[in-house]
């Protein structure tokens, strides 16, 4: 390769980072700049320049499909034999090879889902959670093991990160010790212990740390603001007392803290190497300067850790239609006004693969998935189980690869044809079924036939036909990396999910006080975070931004609900940031007791001091938590969710006798005091719990945390 040719076609900046050879490299790539493009073309300048060989890089991701996104790209910048891969496949890939020598027998069975094993954990402590509540205590799990706490230390952890378990932090750990328990006794291996254990084999085995650091010299992380003090630690086992690392990230893209990820080892980079390279990346090509001025507006707004650092974007494309804002009487009607809304671009020539719908959480998709199959608009919900592990595929693939064999030596037969008639077999039709489940069966059956119509369809040297060997061949790749084939469909999607994808067109829907920012992101962070996911879905749109809220839940409920207040100067009418934040603004809380200034979160929402002595009601409190069980146990969420602890205390000491005393109580925001405060000041003026429950109006509504 000549080096110079592999820089042809980069912008100034992105020619700065591919210029940028040796480390430490930080590039701070805002959404939409290329950052795929100047990585990968840093590393192949890097290998056409002789500074290093093809076969000592290692760039790592996040995801299988960003990996083989990276490892293509670089196949055709002519360097091939670059490892890309995430950190767990990486890590896997070492401790298969180096367990016979460091610590020899049975290889341990890895744990792709930790809901097994967490419940009979569980069950072996007297802990009996729900399937929700399994979920919640496997990734609580999660948390603890990313962030280095062991079983032991877990209450103290939980207490010191201001965190709220999803049960007793007490009961928490002792599930825990008992999940680390049986997979020690049954040889399994979870991700988390994989990583912690490569890390320890290479920090404690000098010769075999000889041996990874010899194979691998020169390192790229990709969305490094999402790493945890876990992958760190295997980061900096892999590099050794060497600097040669390039990182490249976006603080405001910051979305998985609350599974571990810190954005501190992006901002903090600078600070750790005073010598290294730092590249900005702000000129956008993905979105429309509409969409740009959205996006700049929001992140600009941002406060805490990760504002100081924020990108504002400089858009590269042309004009294109002003970003769109509605409001709905309630949720059907906001579900039915999108559909209605996408049938017409798509009417107008954008592909129904080029318009996602995203929510919040998942349990918001239903509305949208009737709204769309009453308007004949085909559809994909993202962020389910995996394409290849679903059982209609792993059947259809069984089929296709038995076609292979049948077909050998034989004149080959018409490709679709035989493919559509295979999967029809089992369940492949001309037109999609009634109800979700089958709904979702059809679609992955129609993107296996999707795939090898494309395949069909594309040139072949020489005019060869597309066999149904090309076919099980292509899949088997997709397979090992991952990489579904697509569904020519509307997505809907989380947020979270939506990371790292884009659109045409984008429809943000549920955006109201309580979903954006969702309900329990009570602290400063919480909502920042909430803030940055937002500005994540703003930024996934090329051309067409839409964004919508309801003001009821269902049709002929109260209309409460406010428009979230991320849309504070953008949307029409809507009360200007400034005049929101001088609402806002309050001087430094003070304890109502001895009058010092109030520092900790859990003093301020309670209003005083932690020894500074307190008096309330004890059967007050003791109503207002039995209230706040009989509720959780109803909309089937945490009790947390609700009200925390502290909040319910602050209330019993307050007593507060209308809804400006209740609002002014830390921990009591505009939706909560909507949905709960007729009920909490019943309670304050002597009602019990049944009589709250028995007399209060229907539910406006019910969430349930689902990202990702």
């Amino acid at each position: 390769m000549d080096p110079d040719r592999v820089l042809e076609g980069l912008d100034p900046e992105q020619t700065l980072a591919a210029r940028a050879l040796r480390g430490p490299v930080c590039i701070l790539a805002g959404a939409g700049t290329g950052k795929t493009r100047a990585i990968t073309h840093r590393i192949a300048h890097a290998v056409a320049s002789g500074v290093v060989s093809e076969q000592q890089i290692l760039a790592v991701t996040f995801t299988t499909r960003a990996a083989g996104e990276m490892r293509g790209r670089l196949r055709a910048l002519g360097a091939p034999r670059v490892q890309a891969r995430t950190f767990h496949a990486a890590a896997l890939r070492q401790l298969s090879f180096f367990w016979p020598q460091v610590i020899g027998g049975e290889k341990p069975t890895l744990i792709e889902s930790k809901i097994q094993a967490v419940a009979r954990a569980a069950h072996s402590v007297g802990v009996q959670p729900d399937r929700t509540g399994l979920r919640d205590l496997a990734s609580e799990i999660e948390w603890a093991k990313v962030t280095q706490v062991r079983p032991t230390d877990y209450e103290s952890a939980v207490a010191k990160a201001s965190r709220q378990a999803p049960l007793p932090a007490g009961e928490v750990a002792r599930v825990f010790e008992a999940y680390e328990e049986l997979r020690r006794e049954h040889n399994l291996l979870d991700f988390e212990s994989m990583l912690e254990l490569t890390a320890g084999m290479i920090n404690e085995y000098p010769a075999i740390a000889q041996r990874v650091r010899e194979q691998y010299r020169y390192f790229v992380v990709d969305e490094f603001q999402d790493v945890n003090p876990l992958q760190k630690l295997l980061l900096d086992a892999w590099l050794g007392d060497r600097d040669d690392l390039c990182v490249v990230g976006d603080p405001s893209q910051t979305i998985y803290s609350f599974a571990g990820a810190t954005p501190s080892y992006l901002t903090g980079f600078a600070a750790r190497y005073p010598h290294a390279t730092v590249v900005e990346l702000v000129r956008d090509y993905r979105s429309t300067p509409q969409v740009v001025r959205v996006a700049n507006h929001v992140i600009s707004q941002a406060r805490g850790t990760t504002s100081a650092g924020h990108l504002t974007l400089r858009a590269q494309r042309p004009d294109g239609p002003d970003p769109v804002y509605q409001e709905y009487d309630d949720e059907p009607a906001e579900a039915t006004g999108v559909a209605r809304k996408i049938r017409a671009l798509m009417e107008e020539g954008v592909p129904a693969g080029e318009i996602a719908v995203l929510v919040r959480i998942n349990a918001q998709s239903a509305a949208y998935e009737q709204a769309l199959t009453d308007q004949g608009i085909p559809f994909s919900v993202r962020g389910t189980t995996r394409f290849f592990e679903r059982p209609e595929i792993k059947q259809a693939v069984h089929l296709l690869r038995g076609a292979r064999h049948e077909a050998a030596g034989e004149e080959p037969a018409p490709l679709i044809a035989t493919v559509r008639q295979l999967l029809g077999q089992i369940g492949l039709t001309d037109t999609a079924p009634e109800g979700r489940q089958a709904r979702e069966r059809w679609e992955s059956l129609a993107a296996l036939a999707q795939l090898a119509e494309d395949m069909a369809a594309a040139p072949r040297p020489g005019g060869a036909p597309v066999t149904m060997n090309d076919l099980v061949e292509e899949l088997d790749v997709r397979i090992s990396t991952e990489h579904a084939p697509g569904f020519e469909g509307v997505t809907i999607a989380s947020l979270h999910a939506a990371k790292g994808l884009e659109w045409d067109a984008v429809f943000l829907v549920g955006l109201t006080e309580g979903m954006m920012p969702i309900i329990y992101a009570e602290t400063d962070e919480q909502v920042e975070e909430e803030r940055r996911l937002f500005y994540v879905g703003v930024t996934r749109a090329r051309e067409h931004l839409a964004m919508s809220w309801s003001l009821a839940r269902s049709p002929g409920g109260r209309k409460t609900r406010k428009p979230s207040r991320f849309l504070d100067g953008l949307r029409p009418a809507s009360p200007s940031t400034a005049a929101r934040r001088a609402e806002r603004r309050r001087g430094p809380a003070r304890c109502r007791v001895c009058g010092n200034t109030l520092t900790d979160a859990a003093e301020r929402k309670l209003g005083r001091c932690l020894d500074c002595p307190s008096s309330y009601d004890e059967a007050l409190l003791e109503r207002l938590r039995d209230w706040r069980r009989a509720v959780s146990q109803e909309q089937k969420v945490p009790a947390y969710v609700i009200f925390t602890d502290a909040t319910l205390q602050a209330i019993a000491e307050q007593e507060p006798s209308g809804v400006p005393q209740l609002s002014a109580v830390s921990g009591v925001g505009p939706a909560k005091l909507d949905r709960y405060g007729e009920a909490v000041l019943a309670l304050v003026a002597g009602a019990e719990p049944a009589e709250v429950m028995e007399g209060r109006d229907s539910p406006d509504g019910e969430e349930e945390d689902v990202a990702g």
